[in-house]
């Protein structure tokens, strides 16, 4: 019974590490759209679509990653 209760922290802490890593990295994916657009509005459409199939890539492996840290 003990050991499924460590199992199952150490699967929560990883699955934790996974979320904290991507909301870290969509921050920082929108932090520097928004940047690139102040400096050159014109391009904000591709900038747009650039950083939303980046965020949404980042997104795609943190779900593996906690899929996997809950096995």
């Amino acid at each position: 019974m003990t050991q499924d209760v460590v199992h199952g922290s150490i699967a929560a802490i990883g699955a934790g590490l996974a979320v904290i890593g991507a909301g870290i990295g969509i921050g920082q994916i929108g932090g520097k759209a928004v940047e690139g657009i102040a400096r050159q509005p014109e391009a904000a459409s591709k900038i747009q679509t650039n950083m939303i199939i980046a965020a949404a890539l980042v997104e795609g492996v943190a779900l593996f990653a906690v899929v996997v840290a809950l096995l």
